[in-house]
């Protein structure tokens, strides 16, 4: 611990990570100040409003903003610990190059008000070597300051990189109580951001070099991209042979060593559809099956749209209903969505003809002009004939089938199992008796 004084806090980026990361840290009492860009978000934040969907959080976020011990700006100050919650997408070079600009950016503006004592830790999910870059471009920005690894003496700041791990839908809950990888510049570095999270994480908290851990979380996530391209694959391979390739991982997954995961249209979010990308920029020699479990689950979701196509034209005049946009169950989340990019490739095919059920969120910008309609899930099963299942929301699992009854159904996420097939349809086409 940091003794009995309650550091003052800056989390700089409030968006998925970033805010519920702010609201956290300030429920373990330290005063937090959250930075962002967008005067929107720190409008909405300082009523005590949440302008993302995650389980509790609007209640956690009124609660510490109605305390004053959280509040949004959109110009830094100082504080005694930086958070960095920023984007890391990809650049717009079309070769998957990550773009850490927004990390530099966010950077610069913390070393303008940095001091000694200060510690900066970086959370975005990052290239190996970031963390020292962040560290370098300061060192530039501030030679008043001894940096890390910079220096002889003993450094006046820390600065380390501590990757989330959390799952959309219990980000309140796991940025609790998961394990964390705490890498530091120095081992220094390390102890001191260790300090920090101490205050509000009860998972395990261990501390490494900073390269590791940023390594550590780009390899989480492509072990899951790895696993389940084996998945999303044998779908395929079930599709052409007419088998059903939720009985065969069901009967599979029997064998005490195998646990194969269920396929999807594809792989969506912001991490596991983008990390891998990072360590093949990284090293493109070694990484051929990380490379390749990323063209299958995209590939995926260019099979799901064939498939899908096909089934709207052998049904010429009914209506059709895609189930959802989001990249995952129950959230609002539309980011690198294999849904998404399905439900608007048959929108531009067919017009009119599809209609969306999001119940988490409003159509994106892609379906204007397409003449594809949002509509609730109850129209849905009144009007429309053809089912499409792209996400595995709690309110599309619990249609019983008798709702079906009669309906054409590509489920693509496994959630009826119920569902008769049909005998002319392969294995991810049923349709209810």
């Amino acid at each position: 611990m940091m003794g009995d004084v309650k550091p003052d806090v800056c989390v700089v980026g409030l968006g998925y990570i970033g805010l519920p990361t702010a609201a956290i840290i300030a429920r373990a009492g330290c005063k937090v100040l959250g930075l962002d860009v967008s005067q929107h978000v720190v409008d909405t934040i300082n009523r005590g409003e949440i302008h993302i969907e995650e389980v509790d959080l609007d209640g956690l976020v009124h609660g510490v903003v109605q305390r004053g011990l959280l509040r949004a700006s959109t110009q830094i100050e100082p504080a005694d610990v930086f958070v960095i919650a920023v984007p890391t997408p990809f650049a717009k070079d079309g070769h998957h190059t990550p773009d850490i600009s927004y990390v530099l950016s966010a950077a610069t503006q913390v070393a303008a008000v940095l001091k000694a004592g200060d510690t900066v830790i970086l959370e975005s999910t990052s290239p190996v070597g970031t963390t020292q870059q962040m560290r370098d471009l300061m060192v530039g920005l501030r030679p008043d300051l001894k940096f890390p690894g910079k220096t002889k003496e003993t450094p006046d700041v820390s600065i380390a990189y501590c990757p989330e791990r959390v799952l959309p839908g219990r980000i309140l809950e796991e940025l609790t109580n998961n394990d964390r990888s705490i890498g530091g510049i120095t081992p220094r570095c390390a102890r001191k951001a260790l300090a920090f999270y101490k205050r509000f994480v009860r998972g395990t908290c261990v501390t490494t070099d900073a390269r590791s851990a940023e390594m550590t979380k780009l390899v989480e996530n492509a072990y899951r991209d790895v696993n389940i391209a084996f998945a999303n694959e044998l779908s395929m391979v079930a599709d052409k042979m007419g088998l059903d390739v939720w009985e065969v991982i069901r009967l599979a997954n029997r064998h005490p060593r195998v646990n194969i995961l269920q396929p999807g249209p594809g792989v969506g979010g912001h991490c596991i559809a983008v990390d891998p990308w990072f360590i093949v920029s990284s090293a493109p020699e070694q990484t051929p099956l990380i490379r390749t479990a990323r063209n299958v689950n995209d590939g995926k979701m260019h099979h799901v749209v064939k498939q899908a196509a096909s089934l709207v034209e052998a049904n010429p005049h009914a209506k059709v209903a895609c189930l959802g946009l989001a990249f995952k169950a129950n959230i609002d989340d539309f980011r690198e969505s294999p849904a998404r990019y399905v439900a608007a490739s048959l929108a531009r095919q067919f017009g009119s003809r599809i209609h969306v059920v999001e119940p988490y969120g409003a159509l994106p910008r892609e379906f204007e002009g397409t003449g594809a309609v949002q509509i609730d899930v109850d129209t849905a099963l009144e009007e429309c004939d053809v089912l499409i299942v792209l996400v595995d929301h709690d309110v599309f699992k619990v249609i019983p089938l008798a709702e079906r009854s009669g309906k054409v159904v590509y489920d693509t996420r496994g959630i009826w199992p119920d569902q008769p097939s049909a005998e002319t349809a392969s294995a991810g086409l049923r349709l209810a008796s």
